[in-house]
Order: C-alpha cells, then structure tokens, then sequence
C-alpha cells in the first residue's frame, strides 16, 4: 500500500484517479448548467434538488477532497521531475503534437483552473449551497441561494466576468488535453497505435466539456443584451 502513495507510478496513478474523477464531475456540471440554456425554471429545480441537503454536502466534500489530492500530487510529482532533471535536457522521444506546451505547463495550467474555481466557487457556492448551510434564505445579492438562474444570468451579463470565464475555459482545454490523455497512457494504453487515439479523445473530451461550459456564458450574456 505503501508504494501506491510513495512510487512514481503510484503517484501518477492517483493522479489520473483523481483526474478521472474530475473529469467525470465536470461533465456533470456542465451537463447540470446546460439546463439554463433551455429553461431557468428547470435550472432552478436542479439547484432546488442539490442546495444543502446531506447528499449534495456529502458530494461537495468528496469532490473537494479529490481536487485537494490531485494537487497536492501534481505539486509533488513536478518538483520531483524538476529535482530529478536537475540542470540535464534528456531527449523526449514521444512529443505528441498540440499537447507539448501544455504537457510542459501542467503545473502552471493547473493554478490558472485553481484561481478560476476560487472565482467560481466565490460568484456561485458562496451565494447558493453556503448560504443555504448558514441557514439564510437571501444570499449577499439580495436573492433566495435557490434562485441560481437570476445569479448566473446577473453575472454574465457583466462583459468582464464573461471574459474571465472563458479565459479560464481556455486554460481549462488545454489543460484537459494533456490530463486525459496522460490519464489514459498511465493505465497502460501507451502503444504507438493507442498514443493517437488517446490524442484524439482527449481532444475530443476537453472541447465537448469547454464548449458545454462556454455555451452557457455566452447564452447568458447574449440573453442580457436582448433584454436591455
């Protein structure tokens, strides 16, 4: 059990563990946001389903454990290849094409989806679940933590949040495009023949999940000026 938290292939294995699961969440995410494209009422009634009960509290403590592992590994797996490299440049002798800057900058894509989550979390799981914990029924805007379609067409309607968001959203693909397909090559499917797939799917994964997530935004913002 040991070697499985102190290995290197250990690490990366909890890595892509936690990735898996990430990616998994966030298909649930923007398939759950995706409601407020077709109906505010629908959105609500999800928000309304999930707020503060034991199971919605029981998934947002799981989820935060699995983003606070998968950090921590990734903090400790760079600085161990960086200690490991030390001043020497060793060839790379499989570079997948679109995925080398990203591969590269792992670490620093990661922070960029760190400081966006904690912008997230303060426009949305402050004003909705949090307040619903804390026993109010308005949150800091003035609006019932229910009333999640009001909350997210109010920020969205605000040019400088829509383009943060998709700042975000951006550095968010590139950092899915290297994460699932090294997820997929840590559990074995690394053959010359396997290395273009995964390419692909990755690809193919991050841009369903990003556009999902982008759609939303820009639905909104469009939504906004319609209604001046």
């Amino acid at each position: 059990m040991g070697n499985i938290f102190t290995s290197s292939i250990g690490k990366k294995l909890i890595m892509s563990i936690t990735g898996a699961f990430l990616v998994l969440f966030l298909t649930f995410h923007m398939l759950m946001n995706f409601v407020l494209v077709l109906s505010a009422d629908a959105y609500n009634a999800v928000c309304e389903f999930l707020g503060a009960h034991w199971y919605a509290l029981a998934g947002t403590v799981v989820l935060a454990a699995g983003v606070l592992i998968h950090f921590i590994y990734a903090f400790i797996l760079t600085f161990q290849n960086l200690r490991a490299r030390g001043k020497i440049r060793y060839a790379v002798t499989a570079r997948e094409e679109g995925v080398e800057w990203a591969s590269k900058n792992m670490l620093v894509l990661g922070l960029i989806v760190v400081v966006g989550l904690l912008l997230h979390l303060y426009n949305f799981w402050y004003n909705m679940q949090l307040t619903e914990i804390m026993g109010k029924h308005v949150n800091s805007l003035g609006q019932s933590p229910q009333n999640g379609a009001w909350l997210v067409q109010n920020l969205f309607s605000q040019i400088e949040f829509v383009i943060l968001y998709l700042v975000w959203l951006g550095g968010l693909w590139l950092h899915l495009t290297h994460g699932v397909w090294s997820m997929m090559q840590t559990v074995g499917w690394n053959s010359k023949v396997w290395m273009k797939r995964m390419k692909c799917i990755a690809k193919i994964v991050a841009t369903i999940l990003v556009l999902g997530f982008a759609a939303v935004v820009v639905a909104m913002f469009i939504k906004s000026l319609l209604l001046k």
